[in-house]
């Protein structure tokens, strides 16, 4: 499995894209070791302001080009290697940020909103943190439409597992 949000935290540990954001939004954006906070950067760029939607966009084009690299590099390698039928891209922003062109299905995992809440409520997030991330992508349902294959996500685990090893199966089978 490739994982964009993993990708997009390797990417903020770069030191080109560090001095991009610093030179943007100055130090309040670095931890006590120099690191992005990336809380501090969901702040500013998930803002109802004026200026959240520029910052969001600025954001994207400096690390979304190199998220992407990474990815097609990943996807690359593990084609060389041959080792796996399938390669899975989980990334929250595969539509905005036209990822889909590497995949040739796109599964939409669906979550009702209380428990999309809850789940981001511990990890610490809170309602409108969850609002505002929600709100600088595409609408879910637009996301549900474009997906070829959609995962009831709001049950146990283990009943989302076995929806995922299902579709895993099959897809593998049609190979």
């Amino acid at each position: 499995m490739i994982e964009g949000d993993r990708l997009g935290h390797e990417v903020l540990q770069e030191p080109e894209v560090i001095t991009a954001l610093r030179a943007r939004w100055g130090d309040k954006i670095l931890s006590a070791s120099g690191e992005i906070d990336r809380r501090a950067v969901a702040q500013i760029v998930f803002a109802p302001t004026p200026t959240g939607k520029a910052d969001l966009q600025f954001l994207e084009s400096v690390t979304h080009p190199r998220i992407s690299a990474k990815m097609r590099d990943k996807i690359s390698e593990l084609a060389t290697q041959g080792a796996v039928d399938i390669v899975v891209l989980d990334a929250a922003l595969l539509l905005e940020a036209g990822w889909d062109e590497y995949c040739d299905k796109i599964l939409y995992v669906d979550t009702p909103e209380l428990v999309r809440h809850a789940r981001a409520a511990a990890r610490g997030w809170t309602s409108e943190e969850v609002a505002q991330r929600e709100a600088a992508q595409l609408p879910l349902d637009q996301k549900k439409n474009r997906a070829d294959l959609v995962i009831d996500n709001s049950q146990s685990p283990a009943e989302t597992a076995r929806q995922v090893e299902t579709i895993i199966q099959t897809l593998a089978a049609a190979e």
